[in-house]
């Protein structure tokens, strides 16, 4: 019983931590969905300036793609691990093993070399002067994706400008910043800001802004956060599955100490049943042969007594004709 209970145990953590793979997989992919408005912006205002590259480096060769690859491959794994736990398949709980260890393998290799990998690519003032040279072209109709580029970074990052919010009014014709440079923003905000009081706009510029993003931005440490999780969680659910396998081995090789007692007692009360059974017919004749023993020797023993009050020296009482001839 108690090597049963363990088994039983196992598959209910095991079942716990296959949950934690959905539910861990599905919240990387949203990150990563959540993720590809910012990098997509990011990549259009950068391009061809060195923080592009420092952006390229970091997301895309190793954590967006494998990170996405990694979970959906994650959900299947916990599908056949889930399986092979409700069955007791050792085979289904073998391949289960074996791929989460492929898979810890690759996310263990993918964070070394993410972490490993330092960007040595400053951001130089020519970066800046090309983002600059770039914001002519915010609010013309053939350029809407690079205004919703700009709109967006700034109400993300709460910044305004390359260096300074002042550079919209240098580089354009505008005679304000766009509203989004507004801290509460609404229609017309940035005009009365640039009239009244300037405080109601971001004052720091998006030039540091885009590098920070590369390092502390919280959707990069949220990815992180959950690769770490699923690591740890990969581990225990490896080492559990060694020893569900390694009980599910011996208790298909030997039923085991508290099984044999069992079946013993099983067996033990099963024949005493039956010895019951066979012994009943015997049991009911020697009731008989007794019951007709005693009742043999309960007459014999009268007749006997009766014999020996005849055959007494005081004799019957004599009846009153016999005293009268006397």
């Amino acid at each position: 019983m108690a090597r049963e209970d363990s088994v039983k145990c196992l598959r209910c953590l095991l079942y716990a931590l296959n949950l934690l793979f959905w539910l861990m997989s599905i919240s990387v992919l949203g990150v990563s969905a959540w993720m590809r408005d910012y990098l997509n912006n990011v990549l259009t205002l950068t391009a061809e300036t060195r923080v592009e590259e420092a952006v390229i480096l970091t997301y895309f060769p190793v954590v967006h793609p494998v990170m996405i690859a990694v979970c959906c491959f994650l959900i299947i794994v916990g599908m056949l691990g889930y399986c092979g736990t409700v069955k007791r398949s050792l085979l289904l709980l073998v391949w289960y093993f074996g791929s989460l260890l492929v898979i810890f393998c690759v996310e263990l290799a993918c964070g070394v070399w993410t972490y490993e990998q330092e960007i040595t690519v400053p951001v130089q003032w020519s970066d800046m002067v090309t983002l600059k040279a770039r914001m002519t072209n915010y609010g013309l109709p053939r350029y809407q994706w690079l205004t919703h580029a700009w709109n967006f970074f700034q109400r993300e990052f709460k910044c305004c400008g390359v260096v300074y919010f002042t550079d919209w009014l240098e580089m354009t014709e505008m005679d304000w910043p766009p509203d989004s440079c507004c801290v509460r923003e609404f229609p017309g905000c940035s005009k009365q800001a640039h009239h009244e009081d300037l405080s109601d706009l971001y004052q720091e510029g998006c030039g540091k802004k885009m590098y920070t993003f590369l390092r502390g931005t919280k959707q990069l440490q949220v990815l992180r956060f959950l690769g770490i999780s699923i690591g740890v969680t990969q581990i225990l659910a490896m080492i559990l599955t060694i020893t569900l396998l390694w009980a599910l081995y011996y208790d298909r090789r030997d039923p085991g100490t508290d099984q044999m007692m069992s079946l013993k007692n099983d067996t033990s009360q099963h024949l005493s049943c039956h010895s019951v059974e066979l012994l009943k017919p015997s049991l009911t004749r020697i009731l008989e042969h007794t019951s007709m023993a005693n009742s043999f020797n309960t007459h014999f023993e009268m007749e006997e007594f009766e014999g020996h009050s005849l055959g007494s020296p005081f004799g019957p009482p004599a009846s009153p004709s016999q005293s009268s001839n006397s």
